[in-house]
């Protein structure tokens, strides 16, 4: 471990399992949470919970989890036994109103014992797989293992498996009047480090403009003095550069007689306090007039 200034820098291979096990799943959050049904070749049902997991493509759509092998005696877990057994899981979502049960049923339980019971779930039968669905789930994904793949034989080494969404299964309590999934209702859980969970919903919920469709003027576009504000951060910066274009002059002379602009500009000019406006503005959501602001 070396450190330069405030940074730890910190080789992997130097340090314990456990240790590097704290960082990565502290440092690599929120994790959305996989919560797998599946079952053995004899129709013995498994449920438990995967924060190794995450969508990767929509055609096919292909969701990834991954089994990591016990870092404590190198076993491997039921789900994984079961899938390559049985190519077959029902990935089912987990929301805030289910989180302590889905807590409940990582407990490790032996093999045959079904955690639908255990932790109170309603088990109901998929529509193209064998294993069943969480009742309780928003949203489940019935879906057939397209492969595995193992990326190590050690203790920790995780275990990739591919499922290919055959079904989807939707509460219509949580959509909303276009039919789409409502985030706000869907009340998402995920797994940070430790014994830590968060939870996507109130004010943790925020939206940020995606440029996709439409090429932004860049921070590298801002001014100088703009970009090194003392008081603008980051955020704020990346805001006014995802506009499409600087502030054209009939902008800049509508904002010059905004009421409270007007009053700055009757007193002393002062860059600290039109950036606090600006600033404003930007939490307000007025971009275009911020950005005008910041070029009187």
């Amino acid at each position: 471990m070396s450190e330069n200034n405030d940074i730890n820098s910190i080789d992997p291979n130097n340090i314990s399992q456990q240790e590097l096990h704290g960082y990565l799943l502290s440092a690599v959050a929120p994790r959305p949470i996989c919560f797998a049904s599946t079952v053995d070749k004899d129709g013995n049902v498994n449920l438990s919970p995967f924060s190794y997991f995450n969508l990767f493509s929509v055609n096919p759509p292909i969701m990834i989890f991954s089994p990591s092998r016990r870092g404590r005696d190198n076993t491997t877990k039921h789900t994984l036994e079961n899938v390559l057994e049985v190519k077959e899981t029902v990935i089912n979502i987990v929301n805030y109103d289910m989180v302590e049960q889905m807590s409940l049923s990582s407990t490790e339980y032996e093999e045959g014992v079904n955690e639908f019971v255990k932790a109170g779930f309603t088990q109901v039968p998929s529509d193209k797989v064998k294993p069943p669905r969480v009742g309780e789930a928003p949203v489940a994904f019935e879906c057939v293992v397209d492969r595995v793949i193992a990326l190590g034989d050690g203790p920790g080494a995780g275990n990739l498996v591919l499922a290919k969404v055959v079904q989807i299964h939707v509460k219509k309590s949580y959509l909303d009047a276009d039919g789409n999934l409502d985030t706000p209702k869907l009340d998402l859980v995920a797994r940070m480090g430790g014994n830590w969970y968060c939870r996507a919903n109130g004010d943790a919920l925020f939206e940020i403009p995606k440029p996709i469709r439409t090429k932004g003027i860049g921070v590298d576009m801002l001014s100088e003095s703009v970009r090194n504000s003392s008081v603008l951060t980051g955020n704020n910066l990346g805001r006014l550069g995802n506009l499409e274009q600087l502030p054209t002059k009939e902008s800049i002379s509508r904002i010059a007689e905004h009421h409270e602009v007007k009053t700055i500009l009757e007193g002393t000019m002062n860059s600290l306090v039109i950036h606090k406006l600006a600033q404003k503005w930007l939490e307000e959501g007025k971009t275009e007039d911020a950005l005008a602001l910041l070029h009187l």
